[in-house]
């Protein structure tokens, strides 16, 4: 009789950690995000000057719990052809999945339209945390998507490579 108790408290136990961890990696640490004052800035062409462009429909989502998990969706009135002439494109970008409930942000249809050639994307912050870079995707249709990237600093921060002279300094941990 004491194994069977035994059994099943270790089942349930198991079962409560596994929906407790589902739920703090899906919907626990995320946090709505207001809207930028002004719109999403973008890098403009030959500079490291930000501008802000026009947005509607603005909704965002981060988390403390790590750098890349910001996340946004919003509309704009400016057309692929001046954003070309106007921002810095990045090329080869993927959008990194947002949770399910989060449906503005669907990655896998963002990044058909970009091998489609009907989204393009833009930095639009540089190391907005260390090795960390903001990306945005702009539709034809002027819908837009941001999310955060790795850039090649922090690629080798977190894998342990060497960082070298061309990333910045690491941020060094508070001492108290």
């Amino acid at each position: 009789m004491m194994g069977k108790f035994l059994g099943g408290f270790i089942v349930i136990s198991a079962l409560a950690a596994g929906a407790a961890l589902y739920y703090l990696q899906v919907y626990g640490f995320y946090q709505e995000v207001d809207a930028p004052a002004d719109g999403v800035e973008l890098i403009m062409l030959g500079s490291a000057q930000g501008e802000v462009i026009p947005t509607d429909d603005f909704q965002a989502i981060d988390a403390d719990s790590s750098p890349i998990r910001y996340r946004a969706c919003f509309t704009t009135p400016y057309s692929l052809a001046l954003m070309t002439e106007t921002f810095q494109m990045v090329e080869d970008m993927t959008p990194r999945n947002a949770p399910n409930w989060f449906d503005c942000f669907n990655a896998e249809a963002i990044a058909n339209e970009l091998a489609a050639g009907t989204a393009l994307t833009f930095l639009s912050q540089k190391n907005i945390h260390y090795g960390v870079d903001r990306v945005v995707a702009i539709t034809e249709d002027g819908r837009g998507y941001v999310w955060h990237e790795l850039n090649d600093c922090g690629e080798k921060a977190y894998d342990g490579t060497v960082v070298g002279e061309e990333c910045p300094a690491l941020p060094t941990a508070p001492t108290e």
